[in-house]
């Protein structure tokens, strides 16, 4: 099942270089295909940026930090750069 919650959370994992786009990219592949979005009202959201994920190894849909903050914002889970520390 793919929700706004874990959508959110794995496109954050990806912005946080905590998976890579080659893994963010097969994700979205298998959920776009084979997965359930849930709930029904925002079916038409998730398939758009799952699609827009699914494609983001291409040139066509480069997946630039300006569409991640709009994926995020779309989400309801807007995201904002601050500075890491330098220990993590």
């Amino acid at each position: 099942m793919v929700n706004r919650q874990i959508l959110s959370e794995k496109l954050l994992a990806y912005l946080n270089n905590e998976i890579t786009l080659a893994e963010l990219v097969d994700w979205a592949e298998v959920f776009f295909i084979d997965g359930w979005f849930e709930p029904d009202e925002d079916i038409p959201l998730l398939r758009d940026i799952m699609m827009f994920i699914a494609g983001a190894d291409t040139p066509y849909c480069p997946l630039t930090w300006g569409v991640c903050q709009d994926f995020m914002q779309r989400l309801g889970s807007p995201v904002k750069v601050v500075l890491a520390d330098k220990a993590s």
